[in-house]
């Protein structure tokens, strides 16, 4: 039992209440203390939330969650100011690596996005092949520039010799590596420094091809480290519907084997194939798993496929020749252009596999395919979903809600760290993730972190003040979410997109014992208190799975 707190139920019209009652994972009952303590036994657990508010555990429609635990299992440079600072890192795992082992660090910069690279550091430069050279003559080093979701482009990179030596980079040209560039000095030699301006970045798998890879027990390390973390800020299930490639997959199955994974995770297949010809195949004879619902458990369930729009040619390639390994991304990289994608989705409709995509500002594009194909095969209990929407008009608001089309957003992503190039629109911004209308029309729209940063309270905010952060302008006044709407769309409509709305998303007898009780009221903190709340207790199952 829960008692003596504020309990956001997020049911539709669900009044406040004090208590939870909770019984092998489900939820008993919710009420007042005194109609709660009924239940309580003499072998009962009780919890004092002394005031604090509870609410349904949050799911997070755009997670890659795998990505946060990894970032752990290399040397941090967060607290280098200087070159020095960054060389001392270096030494540091030089005294304790094995010879000839490679020293890979994070990116020089302030996670989670590295903003600004070299200019963190005094001298306004990334470290020498020199430098680098003289306090680890014996290891290859590689200090990557940023991973291009995290931050803005550029990233900037740097070798010493041994690490250039190993990736052929004095001999080697690299024709199809657009957006990369190889500094070189007057002889032509390379001076270790690249400067990548890819926001998917291309390097390591198409010119340092030599650099280590993640490995399989290295993402299974990164999960386990990442579940705690999202614990710690009320995240208890998670949508992946971005896509996850068959080694990602595999270290999710892998931890659910072992009886360890912890949070409710749907997972999506991010393909290998290369053509419409092989898609054709994979989806007759491999991919019956994933049709329509999908097959899982309560922990585990893997449904659909994702089909990406757009997407860099030569990264596509580079990608399908590196795997498994995926690098930060997780997921299979594309190129299609929208003949493909529909030639793609078409496939998906006839074998009934639910349709993922990013579409930003191609719904309309997205849209019209998805017309043409429910005139041969119904989507609208099939709740294909568009993600990392954007710009969205009036009619296709009309056109998702009769296609029965699910939306995902990610606020804090798209409005505050990228929401500049949106300043200037004639309309305010107004159509650029309009959260409130899509709401208003009825859509169930749900909102991911995208792993930038982690804590939903972050989309929550952007969510409520839609402000970007270079110039703190709001974007779309008119779309501003209240407190209630920007919950709502972290909770139970994020139930909405595996089908569970009836399992869990809002806090009701029978349903699942999800549960975050959090650090503050985020019905009436301070707007800007709301992306600095976390969890103190968070419950999985009726477990606990973090405190504070």
């Amino acid at each position: 039992m829960l008692f003596n707190g504020h309990v956001l139920t997020m049911e539709p019209a669900g009044a406040v209440q004090q208590a939870i009652a909770i019984r092998a994972g489900r939820i008993l009952a919710v009420g007042s203390d005194a109609q709660i303590r009924r239940h309580v036994g003499s072998a009962s657990q009780t919890i004092d939330l002394q005031g604090r508010t509870a609410l349904p555990g949050l799911i997070d429609a755009h997670a890659h969650m795998e990505r946060e635990g990894l970032k752990t299992l290399r040397p941090s440079l967060a607290h280098a100011r200087s070159v020095g600072d960054v060389l001392n890192v270096v030494a540091q795992q030089a005294a304790i690596q094995p010879k000839g082992s490679w020293i890979i660090t994070m990116p020089v910069g302030q996670p989670p996005f590295y903003f600004g690279g070299p200019d963190n550091l005094a001298e306004k430069r990334m470290p020498t092949r020199e430098e680098l050279d003289a306090v680890a003559p014996r290891h290859p080093v590689y200090i990557p520039g940023l991973f291009g979701n995290w931050g803005v482009p550029p990233g900037y990179s740097v070798l010493n010799s041994l690490a250039l030596a190993a990736n052929g980079m004095d001999q080697a040209s690299c024709p199809d590596c657009t957006g990369i560039e190889v500094m070189r000095d007057e002889q032509g030699r390379a001076t270790g420094q690249i400067i990548e301006h890819n926001k998917r970045p291309l390097l390591e798998f198409a010119l340092l091809t030599r650099v280590p890879a993640f490995g399989f027990e290295d993402r299974l390390e990164g999960l386990r480290r990442s579940l705690p973390i999202y614990h710690a800020y009320g995240t208890t299930s998670i949508y992946e519907g971005h896509g996850s490639a068959p080694e990602t997959i595999a270290v999710y199955r892998r931890l659910w084997e072992e009886g360890q994974l912890s949070m409710r995770t749907r997972l999506c297949v991010s393909p290998t194939w290369s053509n419409v010809k092989e898609a054709g195949e994979a989806m007759r004879d491999w991919l019956a798993f994933a049709r329509g619902r999908g097959l899982g458990d309560p922990w585990l369930r893997i449904s659909g496929v994702y089909i990406g729009l757009g997407g860099h040619a030569a990264t596509a390639t580079a990608v399908r020749k590196a795997l498994p390994n995926t690098g930060w991304t997780g997921f299979v990289e594309w190129s299609n252009s929208i003949g493909d994608f529909e030639a793609y989705a078409w496939l998906a409709a006839e074998h009934d596999l639910r349709v993922h995509s990013v579409v930003v500002d191609r719904l309309a594009e997205v849209l019209e395919v998805f017309e043409r194909i429910n005139q041969s095969f119904p989507l609208h209990a099939r709740r294909w979903v568009v993600e990392h929407v954007g710009r969205v008009s009036g009619p296709d608001i009309e056109r998702l809600k009769r296609l029965g089309i699910s939306v995902t957003s990610i606020p804090f992503y798209l409005l505050w760290k990228n929401g500049r190039d949106r300043l200037g629109e004639p309309d305010q911004g107004h159509a650029f993730v309009p959260q409130r209308s899509l709401l208003e029309a009825g859509l169930p729209v749900s909102a991911g972190s995208d792993n930038i940063p982690v804590s939903l309270f972050s989309a929550v905010w952007a969510s409520v003040v839609r402000r970007e952060r270079t110039t703190g302008q709001v974007i779309g006044p008119g779309q501003r979410l209240d407190r209630l709407q920007a919950l709502q769309m972290v909770t139970r409509n994020g139930a909405y997109l595996s089908f569970e709305e009836h399992l869990k998303g809002t806090l009701a007898p029978g349903k699942l014992a999800d549960i975050a009780v959090l650090s503050a009221n985020p019905l009436s903190v301070a707007d800007d208190g709301l992306a600095d709340i976390h969890s103190e207790l968070t419950l999985v199952d009726g477990r606990i799975v973090h405190r504070a």
